[in-house]
């Protein structure tokens, strides 16, 4: 279960959403949630059956197919209306917490959620940024130019810290002083990592592609980047000591508009074996 919560956002999810409800009326946040693993929505789920009846809130999803779908041609929109449809759609998004240096060393910390984990072998993650009309992102610039930047998870007790981040600041404004949070050292590259973030990742640039590529008017650039080290808090790690526990970790997400969610629930879900499916198929399931 993703819980969500309405927070200041950034400049444009602020001008192109309308807010979900004045604070006032909102609950006050609840302590963490009681993480708990469930069944799926139909653990007798058999190959083939494709959405069952059966399947936890199956028959109303079925039922909403009646209103029909709406259809949107994104090559005939305007880019401040297809963000608010993709974000609100792709979700929920992990965040990124970026921590990087200027080439003359003025620190810069700002959260990103078009982030995502690339590859293992070799470890890679991703952060896309948009450019701004006005000027380009400050985290942007930093990694092309020193190609060293620290990625943190951003937990639940420290969100509002994190988002003051957000702010579009002049260059030269340190944002560790507005959130307040505590900068750690690194071991592989200057950036620091926040200690408030039970888990950190140690960046190099591996790689940068403008969008669209060759062009003189980009409107986003992608960052892979290499992870060389990771830190995570002895206090959130799983008993098997090799993966991290989310009711532990109560990470962040982000949803669309002003909201972020976190976890409640989660279920488990084992990969299918071809031989199992090739006898359930033959069975006539």
């Amino acid at each position: 279960m993703t819980r969500w919560f309405a927070s200041s956002a950034n400049w444009l999810a602020s001008k192109t959403t309308p807010a979900v409800t004045s604070a006032s009326e909102l609950h006050s946040f609840s302590k963490p949630p009681s993480f708990q693993l469930t069944q799926s929505p139909n653990p007798a789920w058999r190959t083939g059956r494709g959405m069952t009846e059966d399947a936890v809130g199956a028959m109303e999803w079925k039922r909403q197919e009646e209103t029909g779908w709406k259809t949107w041609a994104l090559g005939d929109m305007q880019s401040k209306d297809i963000y608010p449809l993709l974000t609100s759609a792709i979700i929920p998004r992990p965040i990124a917490f970026v921590s990087s240096l200027s080439p003359d060393g003025v620190p810069n910390l700002a959260p990103f959620s078009y982030f995502s984990m690339v590859s293992h072998d070799p470890p890679l993650l991703s952060i896309s940024f948009s450019l701004s009309p006005r000027r380009p992102k400050d985290t942007r610039e930093n990694i092309l130019a020193t190609k060293e930047f620290t990625v943190n998870i951003i937990s639940e007790p420290f969100i509002e810290a994190a988002n003051a981040t957000s702010v579009e600041a002049p260059s030269d404004v340190d944002e560790w002083v507005l959130s307040g949070l505590t900068r750690m050292d690194s071991v592989d590259v200057k950036p620091a990592c926040v200690r408030e973030s039970a888990a950190s990742f140690e960046c190099e640039l591996y790689h940068a592609q403008d969008i669209p590529p060759n062009s003189s008017s980009p409107t986003h650039t992608l960052v892979l980047g290499l992870i060389k080290r990771a830190h995570t808090r002895n206090a959130v790690m799983a008993e098997d000591g090799k993966t991290l526990d989310p009711a532990k970790l109560r990470a962040v997400a982000r949803l669309g508009g002003k909201m972020y969610g976190r976890v409640g629930e989660g279920f488990e879900l084992a990969r299918p074996s071809w031989k199992s499916m090739k006898e359930e198929l033959k069975g006539g399931n």
